[in-house]
């Protein structure tokens, strides 16, 4: 993976158009200014029950966005990833929809998962209990078929998002298929999607248990057969993130997000320093994603295993988030709306730094100067706000941070003053030698934090003084005998 900032967004709700159009804008306004674009799902159809992540045909690029040869032309002006969504497909699906009417008699049958072929000899309380799902309730979905047959279907986020059986033929063929048709498209990276509830096992949390940690390995294995490389996405205990990471390419820091706000919250680094000494170097780092800012990747694990910040400071954090956003990001996280997730809380990123200018570059200043593949949500990249008025039209909490932007709305963001900071911040973590080495990671006190960079002769070092708060980037320039500075605050 090109060592470059990369950038995250739905096809469409960046540019109000195609992939076309987001090729012209990566070549226009944007050139050079990504090395990667991780396109979230574009797959048939893009505007399902969960923003594409419940596709049709994964096979399929949506129609209204354009063609797998229009995906290979992107590819020639940035690397590309997408989603290989794991866990389960679209209620509408042909696979299901055979299922649905046939039951038992549907070649599909064993593709989809019901309670009974989990729990063969039933289920305990205790059995139901154990099991971890990202959202209230059980599992299941009732439903009956068109023979006549009644099944709890395994449902792990909505009754539309039927889980597959991974291990099955046709559910191993599925994922081959997909994998085969971005090896074709010229797609670099997957990001595999839900992986983390792949396999379920009776007397198990059916989460992250030792059998999904060799299903990803095997699948990684295989993507890696053709070229492509993989990235995790799991929102879970910080020590758990560490463990995946020695099995695949990449991780997600998911860590850095709540860590970084708590940074300039409470004017202390030192949770941070404590995470950057400990965390994989091969991490994706974020700050903003297409869902909410996790807070469970820093919270504890049960009472034996204490989390990066303790209980208090979580719950400050997110008490924070909610006075900084004014009471947006509550109306979008928890029982508040649909959709919801119980491990984070839903607003932009910069609403969470209150659209506090100073603050928000300090954040992705130290996001670029981190160790990793740095990533950039489209709404990040555009100093975006909440959206509440698509919030109040979906009632999905998520969608405070999915906004439709349209061309003016775009080259409207691209001429404030901070959207041009962030991208000449951005030049320098894609261009400057010193990336190219090794950080050293230093914090004299609570609130003082350095990142420093070098290569040979090249150096790069970022100094935050959370207190005020500013920053400072400093640079070498190479054949120079003097430096560069980007101020900050």
């Amino acid at each position: 993976m090109k060592n470059q900032v990369q950038l995250i967004a739905y096809v469409d709700r960046l540019t109000g158009g195609g992939i076309r159009e987001l090729s012209a804008l990566l070549k226009g306004p944007l050139a050079e200014v990504f090395g990667g674009a991780h396109l979230l799902p574009f797959f048939h159809p893009i505007d399902g029950s969960d923003a594409g992540f419940d596709p049709i045909d994964h096979t399929m690029v949506d129609p209204r966005l354009g063609t797998w040869e229009d995906l290979r032309e992107l590819g020639t002006t940035v690397e590309l990833m997408a989603d290989l969504i794991v866990n389960h497909v679209s209620s509408k699906s042909p696979q299901f929809q055979d299922y649905l009417q046939r039951g038992v008699e549907s070649e599909y049958a064993g593709m989809f998962l019901t309670y009974d072929r989990v729990f063969p000899n039933g289920a305990t309380e205790a059995d139901l209990l154990r099991i971890y799902r990202p959202r209230p309730g059980l599992p299941f979905a009732y439903t009956t078929l068109g023979t006549g047959e009644k099944r709890l279907l395994w449902t792990t986020f909505t009754p539309q998002q039927i889980d597959i059986d991974v291990t099955h033929p046709h559910g191993k063929g599925y994922l081959d298929a997909i994998l085969e048709r971005f090896h074709a498209a010229g797609i670099r990276s997957i990001r595999m999607d839900a992986v983390g509830y792949a396999i379920k096992k009776p007397g198990t949390s059916c989460f992250m248990i030792p059998e999904t940690y060799q299903f990803i390995a095997e699948l990684t294995e295989q993507a890696r057969a053709l070229g492509i490389e993989v990235l995790v996405e799991v929102h879970s205990y910080y020590k758990r993130q560490v463990e995946i990471a020695r099995r695949v390419d990449w991780v997600y820091d998911f860590a850095l997000p709540p860590l970084v706000l708590h940074a300039l919250y409470k004017a202390d680094a030192k949770p941070l320093v404590e995470w950057l000494a400990v965390r994989p170097a091969n991490s994706i780092t974020v700050l903003d994603t297409h869902d909410g800012i996790g807070v469970i990747d820093v919270g504890a694990d049960g009472a034996e295993n204490p989390g990066l910040l303790e209980p208090a400071s979580i719950n400050d954090l997110v008490e924070t988030i909610h006075e900084r956003s004014k009471g947006q990001s509550r109306q979008a996280t928890g029982a508040a709306a649909n959709n919801l997730d119980l491990y984070q809380v839903n607003c932009t990123y910069y609403d969470a730094l209150g659209q506090n200018d100073t603050e928000y570059l300090i954040a992705r200043a130290i996001q670029f100067f981190v160790p990793g593949i740095p990533q950039v949500y489209y709404t990040g990249l555009l100093a975006g706000g909440n959206d509440m008025e698509l919030l109040a039209k979906s009632a999905v909490g998520r969608d405070i941070n999915r906004h439709y932007y349209t061309p003016a709305e775009v080259e409207a963001a691209l001429e404030k003053p901070v959207v041009n900071q962030l991208i000449e911040i951005v030049k320098v973590r894609n261009t400057h030698p010193a990336f190219l080495g090794k950080a050293t990671v230093e914090s004299s006190a609570a609130h003082l934090l350095t990142i420093t960079w070098w290569q040979g002769d090249d150096w790069a070092r970022l100094e935050v003084d959370l207190s005020k708060p500013g920053a400072e980037i400093e640079y070498s320039n190479p054949g120079m005998d003097h430096s560069s500075v980007i101020r900050i605050g």
